[in-house]
């Protein structure tokens, strides 16, 4: 099946997937075959999620206007000494991958936005995380000077292809060394923060640290804003019924 989609797809048919019900579907399976037809996929199991897909998100789910978008990311090593992605695991490329445009990447539709979170450790923060390394032994890595003259923190490379096109484009932006209080990062920041930990906290993942299901909860309420279509209001029952759940799990294992 594979095969047969990702051969259309040459011929300029794309392909998105909208599984429906409660039935054994499963994510995984849906954005694969989206994946390969260059199209985007959704899980409808109630009439809000049915909205959101074929009413609300109706032009972004079924029209691309960018595809293979690939986003590459390089922290300058004066200001960060680690870094990782949260999520998107199953999104990474291997760095050489960035300009070969026989590897696919993601498909943008009409009014689609996409955020990645990044965790860095500045310079001069002691950390567990990043490790030690050991030094090259046949490489003398220098700084060069423009890491130590400038002041951006990353520079955000990305490429994408036209939906009729096979060539990709290159645009890129430098990120300035601007820190600021969380309290005062927009609201879509936090609230996406917030999401992030959920995630962490639901994944017992082991850079979740002081990740705390009362704190993303107040959070993401501070940060709703308008939630014209109520998703985020959603996301905050989830949140509150995912704390109720992890409560119980506790107050069992206790009982044992």
């Amino acid at each position: 099946m594979e095969q047969l989609i990702a051969r259309e797809r040459q011929s300029g048919v794309s392909l998105s997937v909208l599984g429906f019900g409660m039935g054994n579907l499963k994510d995984s399976k849906m954005e694969l075959l989206a994946d390969k037809g260059h199209g985007n996929f959704a899980y409808i199991d109630n009439i809000t999620e049915a909205r959101k897909a074929m009413v609300t998100e109706f032009g972004g789910t079924l029209f691309t206007v960018a595809k293979d978008v690939k986003v590459q990311v390089e922290f300058n090593p004066a200001k960060v000494q680690a870094y990782r992605l949260v999520g998107y695991e199953n999104r990474l490329l291997e760095k050489e991958d960035f300009n070969n445009d026989g590897k696919l990447g993601g498909d943008m539709g009409v009014g689609h936005t996409v955020t990645a979170l990044y965790e860095i450790v500045p310079v001069g923060v002691k950390s567990s995380f990043p490790g030690d390394v050991d030094p090259l032994k046949y490489q003398n890595v220098k700084a060069r000077p423009a890491e130590r003259s400038s002041d951006e923190v990353a520079t955000i490379k990305f490429r994408y292809k036209d939906p009729d096109g096979n060539k990709s484009r290159m645009q890129q932006v430098a990120e300035a060394d601007r820190p600021q209080q969380l309290a005062a990062a927009s609201a879509d920041f936090r609230f996406a923060s917030a999401v992030a930990e959920l995630g962490m906290l639901l994944r017992n993942s082991e850079y979740k640290q002081q990740a705390d299901y009362d704190r993303l909860i107040a959070r993401a309420r501070g940060a709703k804003g308008a939630d014209d279509e109520g998703y985020r209001a959603e996301f905050i029952r989830l949140a509150e019924s995912a704390k109720l759940l992890a409560m119980s799990n506790d107050v069992a294992a206790e009982g044992h």
